[in-house]
């Protein structure tokens, strides 16, 4: 059973949500004709808040001071950016509409409204399992830990390849490290005219970077023993007998 489930668990919208925001580095604010672009001004309270650092001279705060309390004021934009070279690196895109308040020199936004925009499509969250989720425990290394696969381990990534069907497999010039969350290892296998993404699933979820290399492991020696069956079953025989 535990298998399983391993096979089929992802995040939930909520949680991967939040984990965009987590690891995001800028975003975009529209609200009443102004639209500005923030870089590393954005933290995310554990209440769901989005809570930005702007300048004094910006036309946010004017807005977010005449913004009539309880309406939607402002769209937050904030994209998923694949860290290694692909094509369409944008994975998901997070969109947030809600209101501001200023608290404490910080413009604080609460949102009414979140719709992830992701390769299935858009799911609209509830408000209140927003707040409540927590990002992936790996969304803030993730970024790190796919580089470091992609760049120093090329190897590893051709052997985890023996786990994708083959016809998945069929016409592939070139396979990379998509994403990976507590759950598993997405590949994206990119054809000449196209790509298509495989989930390789974990055999229990990873909540840190320890546990993340132990799972790695875990699909390393699968990939391995896929790729030499019949030697692995002569040799339990041996070992059998």
């Amino acid at each position: 059973m535990r298998d399983s489930q391993a096979r089929t668990a992802a995040p939930a919208a909520a949680e991967r949500a939040r984990s965009v925001l987590a690891a995001a580095w800028s975003c975009a604010v529209s609200t009443d004709g102004v639209r500005e672009e923030l870089v590393g001004a954005h933290d995310v309270a554990d209440d769901g808040r989005v809570l930005l650092r702007v300048p004094d001279d910006s036309a946010l705060l004017a807005v977010a001071l005449c913004a009539p309390r309880g309406e939607p004021s402002a769209v937050l934009e904030f994209a998923d950016v694949a860290p290694v070279p692909l094509r369409h690196r944008i994975r998901a895109r997070v969109l947030l509409a809600g209101w501001f308040a200023v608290e404490e020199g910080r413009l604080a936004f609460r949102p009414t409204r979140v719709v992830l925009h992701g390769t299935a499509g858009a799911e609209v969250v509830d408000p209140d399992e927003f707040a409540a989720a927590r990002p992936d425990p790996l969304a803030t290394a993730e970024a790190g830990l796919l580089t470091h696969l992609a760049d120093a381990h090329p190897d590893a990534v051709e052997r985890l390849t023996r786990l994708v069907e083959p016809g998945s497999r069929h016409g592939a010039v070139r396979v990379q490290p998509l994403a990976v969350d507590r759950h598993g290892l997405t590949l994206r296998i990119e054809r000449r005219r196209a790509h298509g993404d495989v989930r390789l699933a974990f055999h229990a979820p990873a909540d840190g970077v320890a546990q993340l290399a132990e799972r790695m492991h875990v699909l390393l020696a699968r990939a391995s023993a896929a790729a030499c069956p019949r030697a692995l079953h002569r040799q339990r025989t041996d070992g059998d007998g």
